[in-house]
């Protein structure tokens, strides 16, 4: 009997021995192919021969860990260095090990800056609907997703909620997407002055909603318009760019595609590539100047910040990714996998959206295309989806209660940036493949609840 816990406590997952460029290889043989990077993880594949060179000399070189309130090391400020010069206008970085961690500190750094300038009563967060930021009890605050909030809900603290930005769902018919932005916009203002400017810290989102939705962008302009509303009310905008971010959905911060500089923002998936465990949260000058001038410290203590061999390795993989252009790859890719996928699809009785940015994209399901009817079946759909695809040889990252928490399945394809153009063609025709099996299952599905 295994000592190890699964996700789920009944079901041992596949044993994998190894992996190259954009496959898995598994202990019975599989060779499996990664629509998704994992979750959005791996942008460099597996075994990429750069990093595991860069990884072998850190590991001579660098020391194994060293306390961040004493001491700090060149790989740290490098990376920090490197990210702040293409970040378009933010001035500092604290490295953490994962996305919930640093997301959690970036809100508390948040509320530490209003309490710094006098502020003590900003301590409301507002967040969107179907938004997820973590799987800590704080994250989960202001995780608009219900079935992720489940039953730790009486154990969450308080937060407020306003509408996504889902234009597929939500925008209105005829509306254009500067009416569409501008609704929500006022929405979001709405809110803030219900509650009181006075209490309220941060406005908390994603750029792209990734696993909750299945990569759903804002239309253009929706940020510009949120932006505004915070700056009105001396409301600080946090962006959650952990699984966005990092060329996933287009340039290296997401920010920079919808035109805004947001006063935190997060990273973490694709900072490392999954080489090793690192995320991190970057702040603008005058969040970083009210900390210094107040108490002069950031009220957090973590194990593994600015961890010194994640950093060097996370460096690595950036400079890579740069060297090698692969942003550039990741559009083209993104470009070639979205045309497949809406060509291929383009009359699926189930497919009713195809949708994303850069190489994060997603399809959700429907069970009538003009209506836009979810799909019944839930989860248990989606895992035998995703149970038929890995029989295939195929990995996919499909998701439940798309609309609202509980009606709606996705899947969310994000393939590693070093994918071959015959690569992405092959994960769409096996995907298709996949759906052409499970047709009597969809179809099941559409009627459960017509």
């Amino acid at each position: 009997m295994p000592a190890t816990i699964y996700k789920t406590l009944a079901a041992t997952p596949i044993e994998i021995v190894g992996g190259e460029g954009v496959w898995l290889h598994g202990a019975r043989g599989e060779r499996i192919l990664d629509t998704c990077g994992g979750v959005a993880v791996s942008s460099l594949g597996h075994r990429h021969p750069r990093i595991c060179a860069a990884m072998a000399r850190e590991a001579q070189q660098t020391v194994a860990w060293a306390h961040a309130g004493s001491f700090t090391c060149a790989a740290a400020e490098e990376l920090a260095a490197f990210l702040v010069a293409r970040s378009g206008g933010l001035a500092r970085a604290q490295f953490l090990s994962g996305g919930s961690e640093a997301m959690e500190v970036a809100l508390k750094v948040a509320y530490q800056y209003h309490h710094e300038r006098g502020e003590p009563d900003r301590s409301i967060f507002i967040a969107r609907r179907q938004g997820y930021h973590g799987s800590t009890l704080g994250m989960l605050s202001v995780s608009g997703n219900r079935d992720r909030r489940s039953i730790f809900e009486p154990l969450l603290p308080p937060a407020s909620f306003v509408s996504p930005c889902y234009a597929y769902r939500d925008k209105a018919p005829g509306e254009s997407d500067e009416a569409y932005a501008g609704r929500l916009a006022a929405e979001l203002e709405e809110t803030v002055r219900a509650l009181g400017p006075e209490r309220v810290a941060a406005f908390v989102a994603e750029p792209v909603v990734g696993s909750t939705n299945g990569a759903v962008p804002a239309v253009p302009g929706y940020f510009r318009a949120v932006r505004e509303v915070c700056d009105r009310y001396g409301v600080l905008l946090v962006l959650d760019d952990v699984m966005s971010g990092m060329g996933r959905s287009g340039p290296l911060f997401s920010h920079l595609e919808d035109g805004i500089l947001p006063d935190i923002t997060v990273i973490g998936k694709g900072l490392a590539a999954g080489y090793q465990p690192i995320s991190a949260y970057l702040v603008a000058e005058h969040v970083y100047a009210a900390l210094a001038a107040g108490s002069g410290i950031v009220r957090n203590g973590q194990t593994h910040v600015n961890h010194p061999y994640a950093c060097a390795v996370a460096l690595e993989v950036q400079r890579t990714i740069e060297d090698e252009r692969l942003l550039d790859s990741a559009r083209a890719r993104g470009a070639q996998m979205r045309a497949l996928l809406e060509e291929t699809f383009a009359g699926h009785p189930f497919v009713g959206d195809v949708r994303g940015r850069g190489l994060f994209l997603g399809v959700e399901f429907v069970a009538d295309r003009t209506s836009k009817r979810p799909l019944a079946g839930g989860g248990a759909l989606v895992a035998e989806l995703k149970r038929r695809a890995l029989s295939r040889g195929l990995l996919i990252y499909p998701g439940a209660g798309t609309v609202d928490g509980v009606r709606g399945n996705h899947v969310l394809f994000a393939p590693p940036f070093i994918a071959s153009p015959a690569e992405i063609a092959e994960m769409v025709g096996r995907f298709a493949e996949l759906l052409d099996e499970c047709q009597p299952l969809l179809s099941s599905s559409a009627h459960a609840d017509a």
